[in-house]
């Protein structure tokens, strides 16, 4: 089966983010991500990583010409690797999509190239759907030679949308070879995030990366991050516990093709077309 022909770095940085404070954090996760020059291909920020998970931040929400873009492209730039995280970003009319915020995922590369998916499953249950708009389609990248799908939070709970899929874009070959997810999860339901973490990885044959932030909000939730890099085999790469920390986790192409080769079961899989 086809696969990516070299490893992979990736980090990940489980910080606590400053409530409605965009410009801070950008200087709190620019200090975090700088020790990350050349020993990284792929870093992950947490989801709404310039505010914080909050519906009354929606009114402060940037356009794609605001300062946040820039500069999460700069950080691309500086750290010669891919840069990814999930802010609350305003389109208007003309601007591909229905107007409204959107939780919007950025991947920055560092030639400047700016990719972005828009998170489509809003959570219900604090209101997001009430506020955001939902994006419509999902987003596979290549970077480094890597087949990416990145997704953020609540995408998690939905197993269909996660689908690695053989038979669309690449008959034969999986679409991703990496699942990303960006989140802000909180502490009362870590069970279901380490234990969707690893049941993506082996349902879809694939590395998973999840990344989730700590500290406590201004809504007094906790998050006690958690944030993992998950192997085919639902095994972890790496483990964070409930602290600040930036961690590289290596994934390697060799094993991934090996275990496909052996252990082929999406070419037994139901086939179907996601609406």
């Amino acid at each position: 089966m086809n696969g990516p022909a070299h490893d992979l770095r990736v980090s990940l940085v489980q910080g606590d983010t400053r409530w409605h404070d965009p410009a801070g954090n950008r200087e709190y996760y620019g200090r975090l991500v700088a020790p990350l020059h050349g020993a990284s291909d792929l870093v992950l920020l947490p989801e709404t990583f310039t505010s914080g998970f909050s519906n009354e931040a929606i009114h402060q929400a940037e356009g794609m010409d605001g300062p946040t873009v820039d500069w999460i492209v700069e950080q691309a730039r500086k750290l010669d690797a891919a840069v990814c995280g999930s802010v609350q970003l305003r389109m208007g009319e003309g601007e591909g999509v229905r107007p409204g915020v959107y939780n919007r995922l950025l991947f920055a590369m560092p030639d400047g190239t700016l990719q972005h998916y828009d998170k489509r499953h809003l959570f219900r249950y604090a209101g997001e759907h009430e506020r955001y708009a939902p994006g419509d389609a999902r987003l596979v990248l290549d970077w480094r030679g890597w087949r990416i799908c990145p997704l953020v939070c609540y995408d998690l709970r939905f197993p269909v949308f996660s689908r690695n899929r053989y038979d669309v874009e690449r008959p034969g070959a999986p679409d991703y070879d990496l699942l990303l997810y960006v989140a802000n999860w909180p502490s009362p339901r870590a069970y279901a995030w380490r234990t969707l973490l690893r049941a993506r990885a082996i349902e879809n044959l694939c590395y998973v990366a999840g990344l989730n932030r700590v500290g406590t909000d201004g809504n007094g939730h906790h998050y006690a991050g958690e944030s993992a890099v998950i192997d085919f085999l639902g095994e972890p790469l790496s483990e964070c516990a409930d602290a600040e920390v930036v961690v590289t986790a290596t994934l390697r192409a060799e094993r991934l093709a090996a275990h496909r080769e052996r252990f082929p079961a999406m070419l037994d899989a139901d086939r179907f077309r996601l609406d």
